[in-house]
């Protein structure tokens, strides 16, 4: 089986941010460099799907397929009240 490439990436972080990786290590009987990749993925995954739904939201835009704010504001408002309104269509 051949060994994917890879490329070391340095980083600095608060000391606090560096226990914790430490101690989860401990726990889950991983290393150092399991643990920061495990949460690399998940936020590169994290970005890519908030890109997607931008790009998709800005299609709507550009539709015309929108809600007015001020009825967004207005049903808000309107949730702590004792007959809420309708959510805006």
């Amino acid at each position: 089986m051949a060994q994917a490439k890879t490329k070391v990436l340095t980083a600095h972080v608060p000391l606090q941010i560096a226990e914790k990786v430490d101690q989860m290590a401990l726990r889950l009987e991983r290393s150092r460099g399991w643990i920061i990749k495990q949460a690399l993925l998940d936020w590169i995954d994290q970005e890519e799907e908030r890109n997607r739904l931008t790009r998709e939201a800005l299609v709507d835009v550009d539709a015309g397929r929108v809600i007015d704010h001020k009825a967004v504001q207005a049903w808000a408002d309107s949730l702590d009240a004792e007959t809420p309104l309708d959510p805006p269509c």
